[in-house]
Formats: structure tokens, sequence, C-alpha cells
């Protein structure tokens, strides 16, 4: 008798393979990032590009975020009878959690499906196949230009969502909850400090770099042509989203680890 095989599911099998290429295509990016010539127009192209479509939307967003932020948080501490540390709670969630996560969000539903959709045009009309024919180098020409611009965006709505947020929390917990502005500013610094604003801009780079790697892979290997695109995009929205909220997950547990909450 011969031995007997294990045989592994075909669906762990491929994802699998995709998580391979996933972290090959990532190290082919980090390789060609330090090739010369840069590509320097288009990577402002894709840059412009992507903060377009992804400004007001993240705006938009983070102004109700951080006014449920600031409502939720504002009643709870009530509650507890510590009206003096609204301010504090509000910041350091939307600083630490709420920017990043709405960031990501953004930058993958928005500018990650844009970007899949345009590279996977570019691979059924065999564009992609033509370049490499005439020896150039179609990550270095199309995909580091474009993870690039979405971790510079990302870094910088992070920043905006920041802004908006707390903006947004101060509004509607003094003006609706009958908040005292002076003891809503007063308190920043009792809780929050220096480097969850770090921790938060080095969060939504790493959300940039996988939503950008994602999208550019999916781009490259649609299959069944355009039908293959629409799916390819669907694809890549779903994958970054599972990995987004699991990379946070890790992220916030070694930054909680590393950095004392302040005041312990």
């Amino acid at each position: 008798m011969g031995a007997t095989r294990t045989s592994i599911p075909k669906p762990l099998t491929g994802a699998l393979a995709q998580a391979g290429n996933l972290v090959q295509l990532f190290i082919d990016v980090v390789r060609n990032t330090f090739k010369r010539p840069f590509q320097f127009k288009e990577f402002i192209e894709q840059a412009w590009f992507i903060a377009s479509v992804t400004i007001l939307p993240t705006a938009l967003v983070a102004i109700p975020f951080g006014a449920v932020v600031s409502l939720q948080t504002g009643s709870l501490i009530k509650q507890l009878g510590a009206e003096s540390f609204t301010g504090a709670a509000s910041v350091l969630t939307v600083i630490q959690q709420g920017s990043p996560i709405v960031t990501a969000l953004l930058i993958a539903g928005a500018a990650g499906s844009a970007v899949t959709a345009d590279l996977g045009s570019r691979t059924i009309r065999e564009e992609i196949d033509a370049m490499e024919v005439l020896g150039i180098n179609p990550i270095q020409r199309l995909v580091v230009p474009r993870v690039l611009a979405m971790v510079l965006v990302a870094v910088l709505l992070n920043g905006l969502v920041s802004v908006i947020g707390i903006a947004g929390g101060y509004f509607f917990n003094v003006v609706l909850q009958g908040g005292t502005p002076g003891a809503y500013l007063a308190s920043f610094s009792a809780l929050a400090q220096l480097p969850d604003l770090f921790a938060a801009e080095i969060k939504a780079a790493i959300f940039g770099v996988i939503a950008g790697v994602v999208a550019a892979y999916k781009g490259l290997t649609p299959k069944g042509g355009p039908k293959g695109v629409g799916e390819a995009v669907n694809q890549a929205v779903v994958i970054t989203f599972l990995l987004l909220f699991f990379t946070n997950l890790i992220l916030t547990a070694v930054y909680l680890q590393i950095v004392p909450a302040k005041g312990a």
C-alpha cells in the first residue's frame, strides 16, 4: 500500500499563495523604491489624484465620527463623575484609534479601488506585458509611485482627521452637552501624550503601504477580462480591510506595551 498523502484544502492553498505573492510584491516595491530614475512626476500625479478623491470624504466622515466619540465618552464620563476628563478621553480615542482607522478605510475604499481599476485595465489591455517587452519594469514605473503616494496621503489625511475629529468633538461636547470649554481644552494633556500622535502617523503610513500593495497586486493579476477587473477591485477592498483591522490590533497591542499610559 502506498503512503497516504494529506491533501491541503484548495482555498487554504490559494490563500497561502496570495499571501506569498503579496509579500513578494512588497519586497519588490521596497527594492525598486531605491532604484533610479525615480518616477517623481508619476508620484506627484498619483498623490494629487489620491488626495482629490479622499480629502472630502475623509473630512465628512471625520466630523460625525468625532461627534459620536465625544457624545459617547461625555455621557459615560458624566455618569462616572469625571467630567473634567471628557476632552482627554475624546482626544485620546480620536488620535489613537479613530483617525488611523478612518484614514485607512478611505484610502483603501476610494484610492485603493481606483488604483486597482487603473492597473487592472492596463493589464487586460496588455500594456504591462508591452512594458516588460520594452525592458521597462512595471513595478518601478507604476507600482512604486502609487504605493508611496498612498503612504504620503495617508499620513497627511491622518493629521486632517485628527484635527477635524477633535474640533467636532469639542463643538458637540460644549454646545450639545453643556461642557466647559476651558476644562475640555485643559484636559488634553491629562491623558494624551506626543507619542500617541507619532504612533497614529506610523499606523497611517503602514496602512498606506498595505492598501497600496494589495491594490497593486490585484490590479496586476485580474482574471476574466473587464469582469475580472471589477472582481479584483472588490477583492482588493475586502482583503485590505481585513489586513488593516488585523494590523491595527497588533500595532495597538505593541504600542501599549512599549509606551506606558500617561499617569500610570
